[in-house]
């Protein structure tokens, strides 16, 4: 029996999953902390993280793929992957509905993640109890 409380968490990732160690951190504490019982309110990926998102990712076959990984976890245990649309936009993320806004032929965000805005980072802060950045 586990005496120790349970933990919700938020969790930021500001990294380029292809060259930097702590987006893949970010994922494996996120699957610790979840297979020891704590909760993952959502992760927003800002910034470089923002890349994480893309549907257009294929690593080699002898590397992880982290927007795979993430998706797959979120399916698993019911939390959002919100990822910041100003960044992506500027990073060359876009989802259906800015395609068409744009009048882009395409678009790249990689089912479940959802573009938002850092409000939601900031309704994702207030309903944790601990806001980890990676």
């Amino acid at each position: 029996m586990n005496n120790h409380p349970i933990v919700k968490f938020t969790i930021l990732v500001t990294s380029n999953p292809a060259s930097k160690q702590s987006n893949a951190t970010a994922y494996q504490f996120c699957h610790a902390a979840l297979k020891a019982g704590h909760l993952i309110s959502g992760v927003f990926f800002y910034l470089d993280g923002v890349l994480t998102a893309s549907n257009l990712v294929s690593p080699a076959t002898d590397e992880i793929n982290l927007p795979s990984l993430w998706a797959e976890l979120a399916y698993q245990y019911d939390f959002p992957l919100e990822v910041c649309v100003s960044a992506s936009l500027r990073r060359g993320i876009i989802n259906e509905q800015e395609a068409e806004q744009l009048d882009l032929a395409h678009f790249n965000l990689k089912t479940p993640f959802v573009l938002s805005g850092l409000g939601q980072l900031a309704e994702l802060s207030a309903n944790c109890d601990r806001l980890m950045q990676f």
